[in-house]
């Protein structure tokens, strides 16, 4: 058994023995309150290989980056973070500098149905502690996805509610940004939606937007989906219904790859629109732009060449410009297509390429 098959066999069963299973085809949109057992459960793993031999590696303290440039809390328990501790485990010291590329980045927190009172609550504190912002994607609107990879969601208008209310509960007074339920807009001028649910959806989306910011500290961007989608004169009414006045801004290329560049005109074009709201855009895999080689329907599956893209950050230099972000957490699949593994589960390998094409020091 190798060192790196060790750190797999106790981490895990620390894990079994405290933290309820992931639901299926969850990952991605489902975070419980499972951080603070992890960190635990990591610390015992380190225990136990240190007696393994006298040339074990210790990995490195993620830190925080600086604040004034970056605010949002780097989680020291997701995917990347865990990779890191397992290739420095196993002395693959190439592969550990690689993913410290990502792991060392602020990433969003996926919030999914499970008890999000307790889990905001969870990574809000924890955010705060450290003196930083906690960065999360609301996603389980109903009939979420179109019924694709990522297909689910509350199981009605009223547990959506009932859902985003505890939410705001866990959030409380601590700072937060939150990107709201990528696509959903979307997939309502697309017609991927059934038209029945149309009226519910806008109405779900509005109240959204109007109960989280309640909250003092809280930031809401409602997700505008990306340049390659729809012309800006397509978009702003449905944004408007469903809430963009009441919101701080518009979120664009969550999951996507589009350029900076692309989603930077698209997205002042949009904000003209739409009473001059700013936005964030998702950086996470945009560094190589989009796929054209493959089957166009799914380009944006798990494409192959792709690149991180330029570092979150809140200094972009254009005011219309909030941020850059990681929404998509890098190296969590897309759905099992090209040979990934099912909708937001780590993969390492497209981790590593993603890592290693990357222009970012």
């Amino acid at each position: 058994m190798t060192r790196g098959d060790l750190v797999r066999v106790l981490y895990n069963a620390v894990l079994t023995t405290s933290a309820a299973p992931w639901p299926e085809g969850e990952r991605e949109r489902m975070y419980g309150t499972r951080t603070g057992r992890a960190v635990a459960g990591a610390g015992v793993v380190a225990l136990l290989l240190s007696g393994c031999s006298s040339e074990q590696k210790k990995g490195p303290d993620l830190g925080q980056q600086p604040k004034a440039t970056d605010p949002y809390w780097v989680n020291p328990d997701g995917s990347a973070a865990r990779q890191l501790a397992e290739y420095h485990a196993e002395g693959e010291d190439a592969k550990a500098g690689l993913i410290g590329r990502i792991a060392r980045q602020p990433t969003a927190d996926w919030i999914g149905a499970d008890d999000p009172e307790s889990a905001v609550r969870d990574l809000t504190e924890q955010a705060a502690a450290a003196d930083r912002e906690a960065l999360l994607v609301l996603y389980n609107i109903p009939h979420r996805d179109c019924g694709q990879f990522s297909k689910g969601g509350a199981a009605d208008a009223g547990a959506y509610r009932s859902w985003i209310d505890g939410v705001a509960r866990g959030v409380g007074d601590r700072k937060a940004t939150v990107i709201l339920e990528p696509d959903a807009v979307l997939h309502l001028v697309d017609s991927c939606t059934p038209k029945e649910f149309h009226e519910e959806r806008y109405a779900l989306l509005r109240g959204a937007v109007e109960r989280l910011k309640r909250q003092p500290g809280t930031s809401v961007y409602l997700d505008a989906g990306n340049a390659g989608w729809y012309r800006p004169d397509v978009l702003h009414e449905p944004l408007r219904r469903a809430g963009i006045d009441r919101a701080d801004g518009f979120s664009l290329n969550v999951s996507n790859f589009y350029p900076t560049d692309a989603s930077t005109e698209f997205g002042k074009r949009l904000s003209a629109k739409v009473g001059g709201k700013p936005f964030v855009i998702d950086t996470s895999r945009n560094g190589n732009g989009p796929y054209t080689g493959g089957d166009p329907r799914e380009n944006w599956c798990n494409p192959p060449g792709r690149a991180l893209g330029e570092v979150p950050t809140t200094a972009t230099g254009d005011p219309l410009v909030d941020a850059y972000l990681w929404i998509k957490r890098p190296g969590e699949s897309d759905g099992d297509c090209k040979g990934g593994p099912k909708a937001g589960e780590w993969w390492p390998e497209y981790a590593l390429e993603l890592a290693r094409n990357s222009k970012q020091p």
